[in-house]
């Protein structure tokens, strides 16, 4: 299979890179592959929305709950953390 199938059929390459974009940067080469993959595949690009929406809610979730009165529980912010580890490990 040559390198430019290997991008365009690769679903999961392509989700790991949106999800890698939200908390760091893509090197020249991963921004190119992303892009290629997302013009191509319909599902990817839904998924990279849903992806987006999501990590603003957590983020407004996170924001509004550092202000005063509002406070997560510490039992689900450690068991958030660990399912995010997790998921970064595999």
């Amino acid at each position: 299979m040559s390198y430019l199938k290997k991008i365009i059929y690769n679903c999961k390459q392509a989700t790991f890179l949106i999800d890698k974009r939200a908390t760091s940067r893509l090197t020249f080469k991963e921004m190119i592959e992303l892009r290629i993959h997302l013009y191509g595949c319909s599902f990817c690009r839904i998924y990279k929305k849903q992806s987006r929406m999501i990590n603003e809610m957590v983020q407004q979730l996170f924001h509004s709950a550092t202000k005063p009165g509002v406070k997560l529980d510490e039992d689900f912010k450690n068991e958030l953390q660990e399912r995010i580890e997790e998921e970064l490990n595999k």
